[in-house]
């Protein structure tokens, strides 16, 4: 499929595809580009989407990482 920009910089995503990812009005979209490979990524952030990270950072540290960030910010 193929669509056009317009002057704003703005392009429509085509129903088929929008019903698929489940993007709605007010959805919110990653852009991501990927320059060796010349392509720019929209990644929908939808409900779903948030759902499928659960747990993604389990036992890797992050949540150590992120109290150690929020307590050296509350000494400044």
């Amino acid at each position: 499929m193929e669509t056009t920009i317009t002057s704003k910089g703005q392009i429509v995503i085509p129903a088929p595809i929008r019903k698929n990812f489940g993007i709605e009005k007010g959805t919110r979209i990653e852009v991501l580009e990927d320059k060796a490979a010349g392509i720019i990524i929209l990644k929908p952030v939808t409900p779903q989407y948030i759902r499928s990270l659960r747990g993604i950072l389990k036992g890797s540290g992050a949540l150590q990482a992120l109290k150690e960030d929020r307590r050296k910010e509350k000494e400044l």
